[in-house]
């Protein structure tokens, strides 16, 4: 069984890092799941966000999302992936490494 890696990602900065160390991860065999929240998740918005498609369990809390005005759709998140809270609970119960962004 390969470790799992959870990426917290609460700032609209650094989606270039959290590229690199998904890519970087996967190299290594790892499986990763990334929770957008707070103004993380207007990254959601930016064209590289497609890079992570396929790469990771792509999540994004629904409350930051609305609370930031977005709507629409998000490349390689379903409406199942719009989620709470509990979702990050949950990667953080279930992962061997988390990083915060």
């Amino acid at each position: 069984m390969s470790e799992k890696m959870g990426i917290l990602v609460a700032t609209d900065r650094h989606l270039d890092h959290v590229i690199s160390l998904t890519r970087a991860a996967r190299a290594k065999g790892k499986t990763i799941e990334i929770f957008f929240t707070g103004t993380g998740v207007a990254l959601t918005q930016q064209k590289a966000f497609a890079d992570l498609v396929g790469k990771a369990r792509l999540s994004v809390c629904d409350v930051s999302f609305r609370a930031m005005g977005l709507s629409g759709d998000v490349p390689g998140v379903g409406f199942k992936d719009f989620a709470t809270q509990a979702r990050n609970a949950e990667m953080i119960n279930e992962c061997d490494r988390y990083v915060v962004f």
